[in-house]
């Protein structure tokens, strides 16, 4: 491949895949930038309930957007920060009411579409590793490397509901599992963008493997496809 051009990949999947850890950790080993694309989303979700509108209310979203501005920086352990109007919203995107109004707001085609050339710019100053629900099929369908990362809704649950007991903010998992099930019901069957693989897409079933073994799955298959 010519390395005098960016590398693009994009890695796509249904939420609590495990995306963005092993996304993040695979940037880091191949000296990549990391794009969270989801962490834009909440960004959005953020002002919405900010200004007190419903996440749900498209055109009160759409008349919000020319009044957002988001700014991405990495910092010195290449971590991505998030920025609204100036203001760092890093840590406070990161609660569980954000990330269900992130949902709600990234169905609406003009939120989709507002932040359609930030995600794609990304890719043209740097190589990239972004993660999402459509990046192979609608952000970058051009990536170099397409993989759709996924596992049985059974584990990906049962992932979050232990993420969630060492964190020490317990959750029935029978609650989280129906909350995964329903998160794929809407993010398969929205107008805007669903989740599907894109055709050129390398299948990642992480049922029955470890973080550690799909790390180097991907890591593989990045290589194979880029050398890089």
């Amino acid at each position: 491949m010519d390395t005098s051009r960016h590398i693009s990949v994009a890695i796509d999947g249904p939420s609590g895949a495990g995306k963005s850890t092993l996304s993040r950790v695979a940037a880091t080993e191949l000296g990549f930038v990391y794009v969270d694309t989801g962490a834009i989303y909440r960004t959005v979700a953020f002002h919405t309930l900010r200004r007190g509108v419903d996440p749900q209310d498209a055109s009160a979203v759409e008349r919000l957007l020319p009044e957002i501005r988001i700014a991405m920086e990495y910092d010195g352990e290449g971590l991505q920060r998030m920025y609204l109007n100036g203001e760092d919203l890093t840590d406070l995107i990161r609660t569980q009411e954000i990330s269900m109004a992130a949902s709600k707001v990234s169905v609406h085609p003009a939120v989709r579409s507002f932040l359609l050339n930030m995600q794609r710019e990304m890719a043209e100053k740097y190589s990239v590793i972004m993660d999402g629900r459509d990046i192979g099929t609608v952000v970058l369908p051009d990536a170099d490397v397409k993989i759709f990362l996924t596992a049985s809704s059974e584990a990906r649950a049962r992932r979050r509901w232990r993420d969630l007991q060492e964190r020490g903010t317990a959750k029935d998992f029978q609650q989280l599992l129906q909350e995964t099930r329903e998160r794929d019901e809407a993010d398969m069957n929205r107008a805007a963008a669903p989740l599907r693989p894109a055709e050129d897409a390398v299948l990642l079933d992480t049922t029955e493997l470890t973080f550690e073994e799909s790390g180097r799955r991907i890591l593989e298959i990045i290589r194979e496809r880029t050398g890089a």
